[in-house]
């Protein structure tokens, strides 16, 4: 689910030729230099006029939000269907162990027992499952429930609203560009979810400029510019160079060539490792730099099989970044889903201490390594596959 908004074409600047202006070495009060623009890879940006027709104001531009894919029209399309089956599939263990619950004759305290027990084996956590507990316990009641797969129905519904408010659309075009900087620990799957995301914002029109600012691997740049390659964006990258300058470097290339949206990519880290958080924060002060309103997100890419220690990972890097979303990957192995609920549970308490912060939603879940297995987040979907 994305909304994008494009600009109308009246409102469109001159064309911008592909290569972009010499720019000086810039350097911030105690932040490193910026060097000279780092080369930029691959086909050369559309000069046409930009896309779109519309009304609606926001700043001074004339745009037109645009719900891309429509929610319901995405819902009953077979592609989504093919990769709702994915997710039932990559949840199969988990939904099968809680499942086994709702199999007796009657609702009892053992049956209460029982799921207790499979939703702490599902990492769901001891506050989420306390929380899903009394929920379901009230709507059983409520509702003059008898039968053990009433219950189970209730804990689907019980999901379902507990993650509501973790589904929210990327929005994309409000600014131009709209800069990603996307973060994570080592071996996340953060590299492969940029590649994927940027296959779905091609796909929907939006022009993605990358920037390999995770400087420390070679072998990182290259996995970037092979995704680079397979979606036909450009790469702005340096081999060795500092992450802070190659990300000043992508937003001022982004913005001379304007482009959508610029994805930071950022080396992996432990919250532990206070010297390399410092210099997440650095990345995002440099980028101010060369845009004040970015970075317009901050993603944290998780991997679905870290149970609560993804919980922590989710708090460690909002302290430091303040996060405005998050990808979770590699629902497909032994991933046991139900870290979502205590997120869930984690950004409602935040929201309720701090009514003033932004909500941290999950933009998209990924349940494969193919382009096409990264998707949207939608709780009432995510709740049936856990338990289907």
């Amino acid at each position: 689910m994305f909304s994008f908004f494009k600009k109308k074409s009246g409102s469109a600047p001159p064309p911008v030729p592909c290569a972009p202006p010499a720019t000086p070495a810039v350097q911030a009060p105690g932040e490193a230099s910026a060097p000279a623009a780092a080369p930029v890879h691959g086909p050369a940006a559309p000069t046409g006029p930009a896309r779109g027709t519309g009304g609606g104001m926001i700043g001074s531009a004339l745009v037109t939000p645009i719900s891309i894919p429509d929610a319901l029209a995405a819902a009953a399309s077979p592609d989504r269907q093919r990769w709702l089956g994915k997710l039932q599939a990559g949840l199969r263990n988990t939904g099968s162990s809680i499942s086994t619950v709702f199999t007796g004759s009657r609702i009892d305290d053992a049956l209460y027992e029982d799921l207790e027990t499979a939703l702490l084996m599902a990492d769901t956590g001891v506050k989420a499952t306390e929380h899903l507990l009394a929920d379901v316990k009230r709507r059983v009641q409520a509702g003059g429930m008898t039968h053990p797969v009433a219950v189970k129905n209730a804990l689907v519904e019980a999901i379902a609203q507990l993650l509501k408010p973790l589904e929210k659309p990327l929005v994309i075009g409000q600014y131009q560009p709209t800069v990603i900087m996307v973060t994570g620990v080592n071996g996340a799957g953060k590299t492969t979810s940029i590649g994927k995301l940027t296959r779905h914002l091609a796909n929907e029109g939006a022009s993605v400029l990358l920037a390999a600012a995770d400087t420390f691997r070679a072998a990182a740049r290259e996995q970037l510019s092979v995704w680079a390659d397979r979606n036909t964006v450009e790469i702005v990258s340096q081999a060795g160079g500092d992450p802070a300058a190659v990300s000043f470097d992508a937003v001022t290339a982004g913005k001379a060539r304007g482009k959508d949206v610029v994805l930071v990519d950022t080396a992996g880290r432990l919250p532990t490792q206070l010297h390399l958080m410092e210099e997440l924060r650095k990345i995002k002060r440099v980028v101010q730099k060369a845009d004040a309103t970015a970075p317009h997100e901050i993603l944290l890419v998780i991997d679905g099989n870290t149970g609560q220690n993804a919980l922590a990972q989710v708090k460690a890097f909002d302290d430091t970044l303040q996060l405005t979303g998050l990808i979770v990957t590699k629902l497909d192995g032994t991933a046991k889903g139900g870290v979502l609920a205590a997120i869930a549970l984690w950004a409602r308490e935040r929201a309720l201490a701090s009514p003033d912060l932004r909500p941290v939603p999950v933009y998209f879940i990924g349940v494969g390594e193919k382009l096409e297995d990264l998707e949207t987040f939608n709780a009432r979907e995510f709740a049936q596959a856990l338990l289907a």
